[in-house]
């Protein structure tokens, strides 16, 4: 990679409510879309989206107030409007049914979108989606009591507490021109003052809606969870898997939250021959 801090192409903008969202798309074939959590960006699928352009044509797009897509004091970043964005995209993208993989609280989203605004997926491979009560770490549970504080603090003193978060979500060292992909958009007078916001917006309520309509998913499931999370635990992988029918669910040794830095090659073990199992 020439360009760390965006490895995939963001080559599109779509108007969501009046605010630019960032989207991209490569590849040939069926669609596949791609949807990130926080506090990450469409860049978290770098390693992994090339690879599955191979056979579908993957569609991934910033959540509202992340990443490259519009950030602005004000904005509602939260769950509550995630499900809507992508509701919207796959209405713009003119898409029905797609195969969707999904992270942290890129799982909610999707779950959301499918329970709530009734979107139609073909396939839903989940990696340590936000999706069950409880969640939200000391650290979030703090910036959300504090966000004008936070906010507010000197550069240097958000860029430490930004790196030892993120470092935080995966269970082998990161690089630093890997954790620069992470943190990029969070930096600077608007990304600092948009990293607190979003955490802010983080309310357990949305997830405790969509909840008890999980029963009702029609398409096939799968969920991997590393074993090593330290920032949602792998029991609540298993217990969203049995509120889910037919759920497939697979540990996944020597990988934290962000597994796709940790073990990459098992989210595309696990999508490819989960995708052609799909009748």
């Amino acid at each position: 990679m020439n360009d760390t801090t965006q490895a995939l192409p963001l080559d599109h903008v779509f108007e969501f409510e009046g605010q630019a969202v960032r989207h991209g798309v490569i590849g040939e074939g069926p669609p596949l879309v791609m949807v990130h959590g926080t506090l990450f960006s469409s860049q978290v699928w770098w390693r992994i989206a090339p690879i599955i352009a191979r056979v579908r044509r993957v569609h991934y797009f910033d959540l509202l107030g992340y990443g490259a897509s519009e950030m602005r004091a004000g904005q509602d970043v939260s769950l509550s409007v995630q499900n809507r964005l992508l509701a919207a995209l796959l209405k713009h993208w003119n898409i029905e049914r797609p195969d969707v993989l999904a992270h942290d609280f890129g799982g909610a989203t999707s779950l959301r979108a499918a329970v709530l605004d009734g979107c139609e997926y073909r396939s839903l491979l989940l990696v340590d989606p936000v999706a069950i009560a409880p969640w939200g770490s000391p650290f979030v549970r703090h910036v959300r009591q504090h966000e004008a504080a936070f906010a507010g603090v000197p550069l240097y003193m958000h860029q430490a507490m930004l790196d030892a978060y993120l470092k935080g979500a995966a269970h082998r060292p990161l690089p630093d021109e890997i954790l620069r992909i992470y943190t990029q958009p969070w930096t600077g007078e608007t990304g600092q003052a948009a990293f607190y916001r979003q955490i802010a917006q983080m309310d357990q309520r949305y997830t405790d809606e969509a909840q008890p309509h999980y029963k009702n998913l029609k398409c096939p499931v799968s969920i991997l969870w590393g074993e090593e999370d330290l920032w949602i635990p792998v029991e609540r992988g298993v217990e969203l898997a049995a509120m889910i029918p037919h759920a497939r669910f697979a540990r996944v040794p020597g990988s934290g939250h962000l597994m796709q830095e940790d073990a990459p090659e098992a989210i595309v073990g696990e999508l490819l021959p989960f995708l052609q199992s799909v009748v």
